[in-house]
């Protein structure tokens, strides 16, 4: 692969990243979806890890599966193009740099929620985000892994 094509791969990777971070934003604050309609009264926040985990699969007949799955799976699944495409977009492409920043920016939604009364501040979340992020990552060490390996038969079999 070409120093034009590496260099291709990576700005396309910048800008999903970029759309990624403006859609997490919208989503996680803004959306009417997923119940941001309008101010709290008060401050709601969860300071108990695995407190919310523990209830939503207790009560998971109550709450019902949507819920239940969007709560526990949601917050992995949303942060996973996170830790796929901020390795791809950055010059942090290690395991540390990805725990660092996929906590770093589930704890600035987290506040933005508690402070705004926009939400619940909760530290399950913060745990769930990360994990998501720590997924995307392996995917995306995988796919370099696979890409490399690719790259390197290819240019092997050109030398012959």
């Amino acid at each position: 692969m070409s120093t034009k094509q590496n260099r291709r791969i990576r700005f396309f990777g910048k800008i999903l990243f970029v759309l990624y971070i403006v859609f997490i934003i919208y989503f996680l604050i803004f959306s009417d979806w997923y119940g941001r309609t309008g101010e709290m009264q008060e401050y709601h926040y969860n300071l108990v890890l695995f407190k919310e985990i523990k209830r939503f699969w207790n009560y998971r007949d109550q709450v019902g599966l949507f819920a239940m799955f969007t709560n526990l799976f949601g917050n992995v699944i949303i942060f996973m193009p996170f830790g796929f495409f901020m390795p791809m977009a950055s010059r942090y492409r290690n395991f540390f740099s990805t725990v660092f920043y996929s906590f770093g920016l589930s704890l600035c939604v987290e506040t933005f929620q508690l402070v705004t009364k926009v939400g619940c501040f909760d530290v399950d979340d913060l745990l769930l985000n990360t994990i998501g992020g720590l997924v995307g990552y392996v995917i995306f060490a995988v796919c370099a892994a696979i890409r490399r390996r690719y790259v390197y038969k290819e240019n092997r079999h050109r030398r012959r």
